[in-house]
This record gives structure tokens, sequence and C-alpha cells, in this order.
């Protein structure tokens, strides 16, 4: 999509933006997928395209990596991600997911091109796994999600 000749708002400063959703189990264990690009595991979710918004992003996404098509609930975490070598500034949110039963366990579906893997894991386990930025990320989140509020986090840290 192009702006129209003489927007402003074009000449402003972009940011990446990515969006991921939150699925529990009923022991309150967190989905994780494992991509075959990378070294540590990510909660189900990706880039936010050109003019989609980053919910429509989560719902696409998890159609994508796991085949199932979900309504996600309410904005659990913003998190604002500053530049480091090899990757710019980012801000990224997460949804609740809800809680996946095993019913629809069963319809998970991953695309081999993409992901070696999914797992049911603890907050000990999801330690271990994800990198220590998306470990912060997905520990706050899932205590927004228990707690009923929404988390601004920055680098994965609460700021407030």
């Amino acid at each position: 999509m192009t702006s129209p000749p003489g927007d402003y708002t074009a000449t402003l400063p972009r940011k990446r933006m990515g969006s991921a959703v939150l699925l529990r189990d009923d022991l309150s264990r967190v989905l994780l997928v494992e991509p075959v690009y990378k070294g540590y595991w990510e909660l189900p979710g990706g880039v936010v395209e050109e003019s989609e918004s980053p919910y429509l992003a989560a719902v696409r996404e998890t159609k994508e990596e796991l085949g199932l098509s979900i309504v996600p609930g309410r904005l659990l975490v913003v998190d604002w991600v500053p530049p480091c070598t090899g990757r710019t500034e980012g801000v990224m949110f997460v949804y609740d997911g809800g809680v996946l039963g095993v019913t629809r366990t069963v319809e998970i579906h991953l695309p081999a091109d993409e992901l070696r893997g999914w797992a049911w894991s603890t907050p000990d386990e999801a330690r271990q796994r994800l990198s220590p930025l998306l470990a912060r990320r997905a520990a706050a989140a899932l205590k927004a999600a228990t707690g009923g509020f929404t988390r601004y986090l920055e680098n994965g840290n609460p700021v407030v």
C-alpha cells in the first residue's frame, strides 16, 4: 500500500510488529512451537503484515502455524523491543488464545517447512525452551491471562 502524495505520515519512522497467542491447557501449561530456522522455541505467532492489524495477524498466524481457527480474546501484553545486532526495534502483541481442550489439540497440524514441533510447557520448561526475552514475555502474558489485566513491557520487562 502506498501513501498519497504529500502524506506527512509516510515520512515518519516505521517499526516492526509481531503478534502471538497464548494458548493454555487445563493444567495452565502454555503451548510453544519449535521453528526449524531458530535455536529456540516461540509462542505461536509471527510478523504483522502490511495493512494488517496485530489482532488479525494473530488469527492468521495461528491458522498458518497450527491449523487452528481461533478467536483470540483480550490483549495480554504489548512489548517494545529495542534494536540489537541483527534485529530492528519492534512492538510485539500477545493475545489470549484461551484454554485449548483435548478435542482441539488433536486438530493441530504444523507446516513441516516452518515448524519442527510443538509442546505444552510448564513455566520452568518454557524458560528452558524460549530465549530469555521470549521467556519473560511469555511469563508476563501468563500472569496477565490468569490475573485479568494487560501488561506493558519493554524488552520483556514490566515497566508499570
